[in-house]
């Protein structure tokens, strides 16, 4: 069973008094926009993005709400950005800091923003809303109150979950500064019942500087904030919800969401929502990190592959297991592969878990109708883009023995679009072809009996009558047999002759789309 069903099958089994009653289920999901989001927090979209849509698809009314968290502090600066320009800001809300680009309201809008299209143009879309927009809007006030009458039973829940130590003076929130506008160096130092005492100073965090300022506040109505484990705690009531996952480092043995759980259930008096972790997406074998401006962003990921293949990335692996993926190896080929071999699975009218996969990898607008097209390989399309002389629809239309369809031109174009993509920016240079236009120069060091070698060739293609892929490879095996040379003496000796290089695509079917007398002289030019 494909895995998203597994997971929405725990959902359902749970809330089925309330799925009966006709009420919406509700699924939320969150991001910090503290910088591009990294490709990473895309496997945190899909697993919420796709349970709403099972559900969806199972008939069942489903809510399904993403949070731009900009009520967060900035706690690092991005590499990317001008650290003397916004060391000052250090502390202060994301939603009170200026955008470093203009046209957004501020810092987390822009970059909120651009990882909200980037979810909308994949299908991952739901209804957004912001932190801050939901503590004003006074949903967290209740839950505000409650944890501030029961801070002693926070730090008792704080010691037997996660064995963390809160201070007797501790008090679980921070409030925007009246003077400074910050909140990570603010510390609460009294509690009323309604306001609370507070002083601003640089002793609460090292890397947020604070103004002296000492006063009184409300913390209710977006005037403060609760920690990260407490703020989660909260959101689970504000928003009602009945699933939330988080990444692995959170589901941890006492990590936030034990913590998280225990204050819902203890001092908000609510039942949390079903969840499960995902795994990490690693790029290149490295866990990304947004603030750390190392990342290759979700941005680029949904730009580099076309929305159903990124979808297909995302949802063939079980949730609780890792992604690797490495754009500059062979990754992309092989994945355009597995979608390929699941296609024809599908179109056959194979149903598995492979065929789920496939159809959810589409658009739920796409899937009444996927059209059965021709796949070319994806590598075959990477090198046909490097070959100038080549019409690359012609090529498409041998290799699949008759006239192409409009379907089949559309997915050539889309491919060989990617295919460019790829080769302009990740592909590592083993992957990249140039036919020669003279003679290579690496060619003088082949050794006397390669260079022989070449030459019988030469005299076999020049006799041949049929000059075409599959006759060229069978000519070209047996060339090499009456030789004796190990297929990599031959066959690097051929690539050498017109790419410069020891490697490239099958040989007969290379050679067969270049022309037989352009093949037989520059095998000669050898001898």
């Amino acid at each position: 069973m494909f895995w998203a069903e597994k997971v929405t099958d725990d959902v359902v089994r749970k809330y089925s008094d309330k799925i009966e009653k006709g009420e919406s289920l509700v699924v939320r999901d969150e991001k910090t926009a503290s910088g591009h989001v990294h490709v990473g927090s895309l496997r945190s979209a899909a697993l919420h993005a796709i349970v709403a849509d099972v559900l969806r698809m199972r008939g069942i009314k489903t809510d399904f709400f993403f949070e731009i968290n900009d009520f967060d502090p900035m706690d690092g600066i991005p590499k990317y950005l001008d650290e003397k320009e916004y060391e000052k800001y250090m502390g202060m809300p994301l939603n009170m800091i200026p955008s470093p680009v203009e046209g957004f309201d501020n810092f987390a809008e822009y970059y909120g923003q651009e990882y909200v299209e980037v979810l909308e143009k994949i299908g991952f879309g739901a209804e957004v809303y912001r932190a801050s927009e939901l503590y004003k809007s006074g949903k967290m006030n209740g839950s505000i109150r409650k944890v501030l009458d029961n801070r002693d039973v926070i730090r008792r829940i704080y010691m037997e979950v996660s064995k963390s130590e809160k201070a007797e003076d501790w008090y679980p929130i921070n409030v925007v500064c009246e003077k400074c506008g910050k909140l990570s160096s603010t510390k609460v130092t009294d509690w009323d019942g309604e306001t609370v005492a507070y002083t601003c100073s640089s002793n609460v965090q090292e890397w947020a500087e604070g103004c002296g300022h000492e006063g009184r506040i409300s913390p209710f109505d977006g005037n403060g904030k609760l920690p990260w484990k407490l703020d989660w705690a909260a959101k689970f009531v504000a928003m009602d919800v009945d699933f939330e996952g988080g990444g692995k480092d959170h589901y941890s043995k006492g990590g936030a969401r034990q913590v998280a759980e225990a204050i819902t259930r203890e001092v908000l008096e609510h039942e949390p929502p079903c969840g499960v972790f995902n795994e990490f997406f690693l790029v290149g074998g490295k866990k990304m990190s947004s603030s750390k401006g190392n990342a290759a962003t979700a941005k680029a990921m949904a730009e580099l592959l076309p929305v159903h293949v990124l979808r297909l990335l995302l949802l063939k692996t079980p949730i609780n297991r890792q992604i690797s993926f490495d754009p500059e190896g062979d990754a992309i080929p092989v994945l355009f592969d597995t979608f390929d071999r699941l296609a024809e699975k599908y179109w056959s009218g194979v149903e598995d878990d492979d065929t789920q996969v496939f159809l959810y990898s589409h658009l739920p607008s796409e899937r009444e109708n996927i059209p059965k097209r021709f796949l070319p390989r994806f590598s075959q399309i990477a090198f046909f883009v490097q070959m100038p002389h080549m019409d690359i629809e012609e090529e498409v239309r041998e290799m699949k023995g008759e006239d192409l369809t409009s379907e089949d031109k559309e997915e050539i174009a889309l491919r060989a679009k990617y295919a460019r993509m790829w080769l302009d920016n990740y592909a590592d240079e083993k992957f990249i072809f140039e036919l020669q236009k003279e003679l290579p120069k690496e060619t003088a060091d082949l050794p006397e009996e390669q260079k022989k070698a070449l030459s019988l060739l030469a005299d076999a293609v020049e006799g041949m009558d049929v000059f075409d892929g599959q006759t060229l490879h069978e000519k070209i095996h047996e060339v090499k047999e009456a030789t004796g040379l190990s297929p990599k003496e031959f066959f690097s000796a051929i690539y050498v002759v017109f790419l410069g290089k020891e490697s490239g695509p099958k040989v007969g079917w290379f050679l067969s789309t270049l022309e037989k007398e352009f093949v037989t002289e520059r095998l000669r030019l050898l001898t």
